[in-house]
C-alpha cells in the first residue's frame, strides 16, 4: 500500500495545471492540517504505506508550523515503519534551509522540484515565478539539508520553446547531477488557461515538435547515464521513482486531502475537490468522498496496459485484446516482444497512449 497527500495551495495558478489548486488564502491553516490528519485517523487503522508522497499544489508552500504539525500527526495515526521512500514536492523559491532540514527532520528523503525550465521567456511562458537562479538555489539548499535523492521536473513542446532552449535545459539539468529528472510533454488539459487560448489558436501544438524533443530528451539523458524507465521519467540505477512505480504497477494507494483519488481493494473514491468544504466536512465528522467506482476485471486490464506499457519493462502481452494489432505493430517497429511482454521501442515511446488504444 502507498499514501498520497494533496496540498492544493499554490503562490501563483500556473495556466497549464489541470490538478485542483488554489491561492492558499485563510485556508492554509491549521484548520486545513488537522482536517487531513481526521481523515488519516479515519482511514487508517492499520495502514502501513510503503510510500508516501505529499503532492498539489505547492506543499513546499505550507510554513514550517504546518509542515511539522502534518509530518509528525501523520506518524502518530498511521504506521510509517515500513515507509521506503517520502516524497516531497516542492517549487523554487518556496523554502530555505530551515524548512528544507525540517521536512528532511520529517521524514521525507526525496524532493521532486518543479523546475520546468531554466530559460526566463519560458517560464513567463509558463506563469511560474521562479527564475533560474532560483532553481539552482533551491537544488543546492536541499543538498545541504542534506538530500540524497532529488528530482527536477522539466517540461517540453511549450509554445516558442525552441530546440536550443530545450537542450539547454537539458544541460543545465544535467550539470546540477540530480538522481532523477522528469521530462513532461506539455499537455492542454481542461479547465485551464492553456486550453482555452489553444482552441483561440493563440497556443499551437505539433505533433512532430513534440516527438523530436521527446527524442533529444531520451538521448541527451542517456548520454548522461541516466535510465529511462518510463515514458517521462529518467534515473540514476536504483533511484527509480517507488511511489510512481508502485500507480504504474497498480498497487493500492490511499489518498488524502481535497480532490485525492484512492484505489483500494477493486474500489476507487474522490474527495471533495473544496478544501473549504472538506475541512468543514471532517471538522463535523462527515465523510468528504464523493465519487465512488467500482473496478471490474476489464477496466483493470485497460489502466494495466495503458500504465504498464510507459514503463521500460512493457506490458504482458496477455493484457493486449488484438493479436493481429500486436503484430501490425511489432511490424512498424514500435514496440517488440520480449519474454511475453510487450515493450515499445525508441520510435514507440513517443507514440505511447495511441499504441496502447490500438492494442486495447
Amino acid at each position: 500500500m502507498h499514501l498520497y497527500l494533496h496540498i492544493p495551495f499554490c503562490r501563483r495558478i500556473c495556466p497549464y495545471c489541470g490538478f485542483y489548486k488554489h491561492t492558499p488564502g485563510k485556508l492554509a491553516n491549521r484548520a486545513f492540517v488537522d482536517a487531513v490528519l481526521a481523515e488519516a485517523e479515519l482511514r487508517g487503522s492499520g495502514f502501513a504505506p510503503r510510500t508516501v508522497f505529499f503532492g498539489g499544489g505547492t506543499p513546499s508552500l505550507l510554513s514550517p508550523a504546518l509542515l511539522r504539525r502534518l509530518m509528525s500527526g501523520l506518524a502518530q495515526r498511521l504506521d510509517l515503519s515500513q515507509v521506503e521512500e517520502w516524497t516531497v514536492e516542492a517549487n523554487p523559491a518556496t523554502f530555505d534551509a530551515a524548512k528544507a532540514e525540517l521536512l528532511r527532520e520529517g521524514g521525507a528523503d526525496r524532493i521532486s522540484l518543479g523546475v520546468q525550465s531554466f530559460e526566463p521567456d519560458v517560464l513567463a511562458t509558463l506563469g511560474r515565478d521562479h527564475s533560474p537562479a532560483d532553481a539552482e538555489a533551491a537544488f543546492h539548499t536541499l543538498r545541504g539539508a542534506g538530500f540524497a535523492n532529488l528530482s527536477i521536473d522539466l517540461m517540453f513542446s511549450i509554445p516558442g520553446q525552441s530546440r536550443a532552449h530545450w537542450l539547454a535545459d537539458l544541460d543545465r539539468a544535467v550539470a546540477l547531477a540530480p538522481e532523477h529528472v522528469s521530462a513532461y510533454n506539455l499537455t492542454y488539459e481542461e479547465d485551464t488557461e492553456f486550453l482555452d487560448r489553444h482552441r483561440q489558436g493563440e497556443l499551437d501544438s505539433d505533433e512532430d515538435r513534440d516527438a523530436e524533443l521527446f527524442h533529444l530528451a531520451a538521448d541527451r539523458l542517456a548520454a548522461a547515464d541516466y535510465l529511462h524507465y518510463e515514458i517521462s521519467n529518467y534515473a540514476r540505477p536504483g533511484f527509480e521513482s517507488k511511489h510512481n512505480r508502485a500507480y504504474w504497477s497498480g498497487a493500492d494507494y490511499l489518498g488524502l486531502g481535497p480532490g485525492a483519488v484512492s484505489t483500494l481493494d477493486g474500489r476507487r473514491w474522490r474527495n471533495l475537490p473544496d478544501t473549504a468544504g472538506y475541512v468543514r466536512a471532517l471538522d463535523a465528522g462527515i465523510d468528504p468522498r464523493i465519487e465512488f467506482e467500482t473496478l471490474g476485471a476489464e477496466e483493470r486490464r485497460l489502466e494495466a496496459l495503458a500504465m504498464q506499457l510507459r514503463t521500460r519493462e512493457g506490458a504482458p502481452r496477455e493484457l493486449a485484446a488484438d493479436e493481429d494489432a500486436v503484430a501490425r505493430l511489432a511490424g512498424t517497429g514500435w514496440i517488440e516482444l520480449r519474454g511475453g511482454r510487450i515493450v515499445l521501442t525508441r520510435e514507440g515511446k513517443a507514440l505511447a497512449d495511441p499504441i496502447a488504444a490500438q492494442l486495447a
